[in-house]
């Protein structure tokens, strides 16, 4: 098989994959990318601006991977994750956690049901994560026994109730939202539970001009709701094609590059980051996540084959809840964005 050349507006790669596979699978991405455009554009009938954060919950979908949602109250996350939900045509439930919550109130537990005329039995009465999309809001607030129970659900896609396994359906997908100014009443989150999310987005402040949009939508009472553009079959089908768009082993070592980056950056050439600044570096699952997710901006933009600029667009989404700067480096201001920075500078894509 000879290699082809498949240039893209970004970077040419050579790639060792036959004319007629990446064709195939372009005509496919089309059409699928095509999809997930009206997904956006209907999110927008209520979302004005965060296209970035839209565009990451659904890539979030497509992949399968439960994300972490982080911003100061009011800039619209609950509503960001209930509209997708509702575009994708997935059932959707929020739970408000608390310091007293109990995983019975999240997982649901066994009630005892007796008859008149029959021995009584108990039964399992289902909690709210029996859901597709399951919004935890304030995720952070939630105790280490729930955080528990919540993370089985998260890498099994099944909760125990009182010793029986009960598998969730798909598309089960976890969006946890915290506050990161608060941190009264709060739990931190275990690194294990972290590491499990895909992604963690940050959300910024909304544009004045967005701002001005967003008062004048709300001060009109009929407006116009957005309908669902696919449906869940539709979602399981846009997943399974995700894993077939192709991944060419230069771009995997790129993505190997630089989560190797994280651990060690010196050995990469980033003289303004020494290894001493950084605690912990991303593991072999950050690797995994981030040719996943490239794979999936690779299909929103209609294409059957991931180019390097797909790892560098979601190596800061990707990565940032999966390197620990030392206390020293943040006394410094060194932040996880800023050690990502610096290693897209020195590693060279391919």
């Amino acid at each position: 098989m000879q290699p082809c050349i498949i240039m893209a507006e970004c970077t040419p790669i050579q790639y060792s994959v036959s004319d007629d596979r990446i064709k195939a699978l372009n005509t496919r991405a089309s059409e699928y990318g095509k999809v997930l455009g009206r997904i956006l554009e209907e999110s927008h009938k209520r979302i004005i601006g965060q296209h970035h954060a839209l565009e990451r919950i659904l890539i979030g979908a497509m992949t399968d991977g439960h994300v972490l949602v982080e911003s100061i109250p009011g800039l619209a996350k609950t509503m960001m994750i209930k509209t997708m939900a509702q575009v994708l045509g997935a059932d959707s439930v929020r739970i408000q956690f608390t310091p007293d919550l109990l995983p019975a109130d999240v997982i649901g537990t066994k009630i005892y049901r007796g008859g008149r005329s029959s021995a009584g039995a108990f039964v399992t009465q289902r909690g709210p994560i029996f859901h597709n999309f399951v919004l935890a809001d304030e995720i952070n607030r939630a105790p280490p026994k729930v955080q528990s129970a919540l993370l089985e659900a998260m890498q099994e896609g099944q909760v125990t109730i009182h010793g029986d396994t009960h598998v969730l359906e798909r598309p089960f997908l976890v969006f946890a939202t915290q506050n990161p100014i608060e941190s009264e009443g709060t739990y931190r989150l275990p690194e294990a539970q972290i590491d499990r999310f895909a992604m963690k987005i940050v959300i910024e402040y909304p544009t004045k001009e967005e701002e001005i949009e967003i008062v004048e939508r709300n001060a009109v009472r009929d407006r116009e709701p957005p309908e669902a553009v696919s449906s869940l079959r539709d979602v399981l089908e846009m997943q399974e094609f995700c894993e077939e768009v192709y991944v060419d082993r230069v771009v995997t070592e790129y993505v190997a590059d630089i989560t190797n980056a994280t651990r060690s950056p010196s050995a990469y050439g980033v003289r303004d980051i020494p290894d001493e600044m950084i605690e912990l570096g991303a593991s072999p699952r950050a690797s995994i996540w981030l040719v996943k997710t490239a794979r999936a901006r690779a299909l929103l933009e209609g294409r059957g084959f991931v180019v390097p600029e797909d790892v560098k667009g979601m190596a800061h989404d990707v990565l940032r809840h999966r390197i620990m700067p030392t206390f020293e480096a943040e006394s410094q201001g060194v932040t996880p964005d800023a050690i990502i920075d610096g290693i897209l500078d020195k590693v060279s894509p391919p």
